[in-house]
């Protein structure tokens, strides 16, 4: 999370990408996700904290599941949401990022989440100086996910560690495995970042083709064949295959994917009794994931959905209305970077 150039006197922060959060940013985001899943258990599920705030939710790419997780965050913290879709609006007439970044100014939003095909979108938009709102990257073309990643970690937590003795603690030693279309994820790569900063061993499994070029450099492990990383690993997280962003064949048939690289419940016998199986969803049953290990109790795709809720609340909190403290400025990141 990290402050505008020049840090405008509202000093708000963004959140474009997961290899910004250190150790201590990643941990107070998962103990606020904690309190604010507590939250949910109440008979009425709603904070005063973003009262009189707004957050709209700039949505270029389709994406139901990730823009209703958002605005049910917002609306549990009590701030203004407008969802604005890119499709019958005046972008799809041919205006451009900037001229809508500068309407949403004018209409005085206080965060903008951000959804875009192309990677970069959320960083030009935070960096621009277009706007004076906090940045939430909700997912840019196959860059990364951020959000996803830090619920994705906080279900680990949960189901690993424990709600309770998990807070404060990272997952140092914790091996997990990410199985499927690495080469299209945006998933992946905030995964990767976000695990590695909490001590998580990583293992990317996936065809030869579906594998990045530039790999060798992500803090992590690549293995091709599932079956031989599956007895070690704590959590198993298997990814869609995204047919929409393909233009070549990366594999044979969907039969010979499944084959090799599908969970089936003979393969999740394989895993130690604690493990788990978590999938950012959409599932492809049948190809990726079967129904028999989709719908067993080791799964963990509709806890990521509730989960998803409390961990945007907690961004959200942290961003418009919570501390100050243990998030990085622009400037401090940027001199780490020199």
């Amino acid at each position: 999370m990290l402050r505008p150039p020049g840090d405008t006197p509202r000093t708000h922060r963004h959140l474009i990408s997961a290899a910004d959060l250190t150790r201590d940013d990643a941990v107070l985001i998962l103990d606020t996700s904690e309190e604010m899943a507590r939250v949910a258990d109440r008979p009425i599920k709603k904070l005063p904290t973003l009262r009189g705030r707004t957050v709209v939710n700039l949505f270029f790419e389709d994406s139901t599941r990730t823009r209703i997780s958002f605005e049910a965050a917002a609306k549990r913290l009590s701030a203004d949401v407008i969802n604005f879709s890119a499709k019958g609006s005046s972008v799809s007439k041919g205006e451009s990022l900037k001229d809508t970044a500068l309407t949403l100014e004018a209409m005085g939003a206080d965060a903008v989440v951000i959804r875009h095909g192309a990677s970069g979108a959320p960083y030009r938009l935070a960096t621009s100086g277009w706007i004076d709102s906090a940045v939430v990257n909700a997912g840019d073309g196959t860059h990364e996910h951020p959000t996803q990643a830090l619920l994705d970690a906080f279900t680990m937590r949960r189901r690993l560690v424990g709600p309770d003795a998990g807070i404060g603690r990272d997952l140092e030693g914790r091996r997990i495995t990410i199985v499927g279309d690495i080469l299209h994820s945006r998933v992946a790569r905030s995964n990767v970042h976000l695990l590695h900063t909490l001590g998580a061993h990583v293992t990317l499994v996936a065809p030869p083709t579906l594998v990045p070029v530039g790999v060798e450099r992500w803090p992590c492990d690549v293995s091709y064949r599932l079956d031989d990383v599956l007895p070690t690993s704590d959590a198993v997280m298997m990814l869609r295959v995204q047919r929409e962003r393909m233009n070549a064949a990366y594999f044979p048939t969907e039969r010979e994917y499944s084959r090799r690289y599908g969970l089936d419940g003979e393969r999740m016998a394989r895993m130690p009794e604690h493990a788990i199986v978590m999938h950012p969803g959409p599932m492809v049953r049948g190809m990726e994931i079967t129904a028999e290990v989709a719908d067993s109790d080791r799964c963990t795709a509709v806890e990521q959905v509730a989960n998803g809720v409390s961990t945007r609340m907690a961004v959200l909190y942290l961003l418009l209305g919570g501390s100050e403290t243990a998030l990085p400025s622009a400037s401090a990141r940027t001199e780490e970077n020199k």
